[in-house]
């Protein structure tokens, strides 16, 4: 599944893995376009953040092939 991020970017979900440190952490595995591998919790992945006064969410799901940039 894609995402775009609040700033723009489009990143891929690869999975969701278990820290070993705190197995009670969910962390996601995303990539980016130019194939860059990153990781973050789930919770602050798929947390709101505030943009110019609003509420959005960090990562956005992209529903369908006429929500990505032509």
């Amino acid at each position: 599944m894609r995402f775009r991020h609040y700033k723009g970017g489009i990143y891929e979900l690869v999975c969701e893995a278990i820290l070993e440190s705190d197995p009670g952490v969910t962390m996601i595995v995303y990539k980016a376009a130019n194939g860059t591998i990153w990781t973050r919790p789930s919770t602050v992945f798929f947390e709101l953040v505030e943009v110019d006064g609003a509420r959005v969410q960090r990562f956005a799901p992209l529903d369908s092939a006429a929500d990505a940039p032509n």
